[in-house]
């Protein structure tokens, strides 16, 4: 593979079940099962490893009423990852869901946007309709990072090394980026909540924990005009990932997913 065509992965580590009213602002006529798979992604190609996003622990799984699956670590050292080798974090906001695991990297940098620490840091938090998708302490943690010289900010679009990108988005949180990463299938971009579902991207629809309702479906139209075609967009947690996409091996189905290969359903 080549230094600018990567090989794309998602693991799932957790899951909480769902009906569809909840994952759509104004409801679902339907009603019917729509669980959340939680998913971090893994980009590899020239001799780089990146990860995007860290997911939960079980404490918070515990409080929060979440499944863990099967723990990050796991996933990633399925991968033959080391997660403590890892040197490139991209982060593409900073809910629980994200952002946990904080002793899995203690070498990695993290790529934030500017806009995502001023929100989570800020006026706003002061907000529970705002701060309930945060955890104190992992915030803390990024901010420590920051004085430990680990977080390097970024504004808007930045080129993280050949091949891959991030972009500032907005909408579920005023800070939230996609990654768009080259891959032998063309340009795929990794989500993340700017659509938790193929449904919202697909039919124009948001979900209901968001910043600016307006950026959230202005940002529909920039994640198609970064991939290569809708079906190149991957969503932020979906269990159809799981489904169209092939397992990296007999035995992995359900649990780690190849994104960089075409759709098998």
């Amino acid at each position: 593979m080549s230094a600018d065509h990567y090989a794309l992965y998602a693991i799932k580590y957790a899951q909480l079940a769902r009906r569809s009213p909840a994952n759509f602002l104004g409801g679902d006529a339907h009603d019917v099962d729509m669980p959340l798979f939680y998913y971090v992604w893994v980009v590899q190609g020239g001799g780089r490893t990146i990860v995007v996003d860290t997911g939960f622990n079980a404490a918070v799984a515990h409080r929060r009423g979440r499944t863990i699956t099967r723990p990050v670590a796991e996933g990633l050292l399925a991968l033959g990852i080391e997660p403590a080798k890892v040197e490139h974090v991209v982060v593409t906001h900073l809910h629980y869901d994200h952002i946990g695991n904080h002793a899995l990297f203690p070498n990695a940098q993290y790529y934030l946007q500017d806009q995502e620490m001023d929100f989570a840091t800020g006026r706003h938090m002061c907000h529970p309709s705002l701060n309930h998708g945060y955890e104190v302490d992992d915030v803390t943690e990024i901010v420590r990072r920051v004085y430990e010289n680990r977080v390097q900010f970024v504004a808007g679009r930045h080129e993280l090394m050949p091949g891959v990108e991030l972009h500032h988005i907005g909408g579920h949180t005023k800070g939230l980026q996609v990654v768009r990463v080259a891959t032998q299938r063309g340009w795929v971009v990794l989500a993340s909540d700017a659509s938790h579902f193929y449904a919202h991207l697909e039919q124009g629809r948001a979900f209901p924990i968001l910043y600016n309702l307006g950026d959230m479906l202005e940002g529909y139209n920039t994640l198609r005009r970064l991939a290569a075609s809708p079906a190149h967009v991957i969503p932020g947690h979906d269990p159809l990932v799981m489904a169209r996409y092939p397992a990296v091996w007999s035995g992995a189905e359900g649990w780690i997913a190849r994104l960089d290969v075409e759709p098998c359903a």
